[in-house]
């Protein structure tokens, strides 16, 4: 089939793609919302606008929507991207990275239905302590842009994902019952290097602001 990818630039989104990729179908475009609210109950936001350098190493036509990022008026947004897509690269369905969150994947079933389109959830209901083995073996760069929950905080940011990485997660996953994955929002992603890209992108710089368990990291990549 021919696909769209709804894609952040982290690990979620960016894996699903890969596994549709292997699993024989076409990703056809990618699409990403670029959301106003930093707390969107739906779409990603640190280092966003970074997607576009993504695309490029992907060789992916990508189609930015821009959203106020207000609950539920936000799937509006969606729905004209996800039009969008099919109108202009005749797409039978969307490819979502969604893992555990029935908010996200049922909204967006909901508006693939309306379309009539196929919503495919490559990750859905997998372990998370798996998922994050899976991208390492899969040779994916992944470095952590967000973190929003305790006890995680400022040095976390820029931390990759690797054995140790895993390692650690698992145990405060144990220790304080978070979501390794980052399922429920306690850390965002964003992937640098990957099957699907032609080269690996670099950090230029970065800025870090927030306080607490709070933080996002801007990224400048080439």
């Amino acid at each position: 089939m021919k696909l769209a990818v709804l894609f952040s630039g982290g690990k979620d989104s960016t894996y699903a793609a890969w596994l549709a990729k292997k699993e024989g179908h076409e990703i056809s475009c990618l699409i990403s919302i670029f959301s106003e609210n930093q707390d969107s109950y739906m779409f990603h936001t640190p280092s966003i606008s970074r997607v576009e350098v993504q695309a490029r190493v992907m060789d992916i036509p990508l189609i930015i929507q821009k959203t106020k990022g207000k609950k539920e008026e936000e799937l509006k947004d969606l729905e004209k991207a996800i039009l969008k897509a099919k109108e202009d690269y005749g797409v039978d369905g969307v490819v979502t990275g969604a893992v555990a969150s029935v908010y996200q994947v049922s909204r967006i079933q909901k508006l693939c239905k309306k379309l009539g389109l196929k919503c495919i959830n490559p990750l859905w209901g997998k372990d998370q302590i798996e998922l994050l083995k899976g991208l390492v073996k899969d040779n994916f760069e992944v470095i952590i842009t967000g973190v929003a929950a305790y006890p995680l905080g400022k040095d976390f940011l820029g931390r990759k994902i690797d054995t140790k990485f895993i390692n650690e997660v698992k145990i405060l996953q144990e220790k304080y019952k978070i979501n390794p994955a980052g399922e429920g929002g306690e850390f965002e992603s964003f992937v640098l290097n990957c099957p699907l890209f032609s080269r690996g992108l670099k950090v230029e710089s970065f800025e870090d602001s927030g306080e607490g368990n709070s933080w996002r990291r801007e990224l400048e990549v080439k």
